[in-house]
């Protein structure tokens, strides 16, 4: 099944998006990152709290928009693996989800 998000112009690059999705009979929090012309979709969940990520609607990255960073203990993430370099879950990482490109347009492939 596949989920339509946004046009791919509607993230900033660097940048980020959250989005609400239903996804198995379950509404999930979901975010996608673009950077460097890439994008990146992930669960909205902390593996060390389970907590959402961002800082404010739509803010998932650090200041520099480098890294993936958790607002609750200010643990790092790469962008493009989603794995932790830093913080309380160092070696784990975020739940990644598959992502399509049709048209200029972001499809979730779930």
């Amino acid at each position: 099944m596949s989920h339509i998000l946004c046009k791919t112009s509607d993230i900033e690059d660097p940048g980020s998006k959250g989005f609400e999705l239903k996804i198995k009979r379950k509404t999930q929090s979901i975010f996608v990152v673009h950077k460097d012309g890439g994008f990146f979709a992930y669960y909205n969940d902390c593996p060390h709290t389970g907590a959402t990520l961002e800082w404010q609607e739509n803010q998932f990255l650090d200041l520099d928009k480098a890294l993936i960073q958790c607002a609750t203990h200010d643990a790092l993430f790469m962008i493009d693996s989603g794995e932790c370099i830093a913080g309380p879950c160092v070696g784990e990482a975020l739940k990644s989800l598959p992502l399509s490109i049709i048209d200029d347009t972001l499809h979730l492939d779930i």
